[in-house]
């Protein structure tokens, strides 16, 4: 029997799909060895976490609930943002300074910048955290190409690193989930 997700359901499965998207772009960049290990470890985790979030239990979907995640038109908004802010950007550091081993850098910092706007939007203020992190991967991340750093070295800081950050902020939000009249 197939069931329809929730909203958050939905956002989990968005945030561990583009955690696993972050991996497996950046993992390339590593040695073959270090490479197929976190791609698989990294499919691995989404898939457990994709099968964890649809055994969860169902939360009520009301549109009063606090907290709860909303596709409205702020988070569209918000996604929008986004989008126009990467694909600038790119544009910049791609055919302007031609440091294209900045991109993994510049879409981590703007992806944690987001997560603010989604954090007021949802009123989930713990995802302040989680963009803080982010954007601070990407920001080093940037340094880091501009400076000449390895590839592999910016590999891990602006993808490898805010990708497993996705996956894990996942898995801890669908941890707090808790059925009615369980203790946590």
């Amino acid at each position: 029997m197939v069931t329809a997700m929730n909203r958050d359901q939905l956002g989990r499965l968005i945030g561990s799909g583009f955690g696993l998207v972050f991996i497996e772009a950046n993992a390339g960049a590593l040695p073959t060895a270090v490479a197929v290990l976190l791609r698989v470890v990294g499919v691995a985790a989404f898939l457990a976490l994709v099968l964890l979030g649809r055994r969860r239990p169902q939360v009520a979907e009301s549109g009063s609930e606090p907290g709860g995640a909303s596709f409205g038109s702020r988070y569209w908004l918000v996604v929008m943002a986004e989008v126009v802010a990467i694909v600038a950007g790119l544009a910049v550091i791609n055919k302007v300074l031609h440091t294209p081993e900045a991109t993994a850098g510049w879409i981590a910092l703007v992806v944690g910048v987001h997560f603010f706007g989604i954090a007021v939007a949802w009123r989930r203020p713990a995802m302040h955290a989680l963009g803080a992190g982010l954007a601070a991967c990407g920001a080093l991340g940037l340094v880091l190409a501009f400076c000449g750093a390895a590839a592999a070295v910016v590999a891990l800081v602006a993808g490898i690193a805010p990708g497993a950050m996705l996956l894990g902020s996942v898995w801890w939000s669908g941890r707090a989930v808790v059925a009615p009249g369980r203790a946590g």
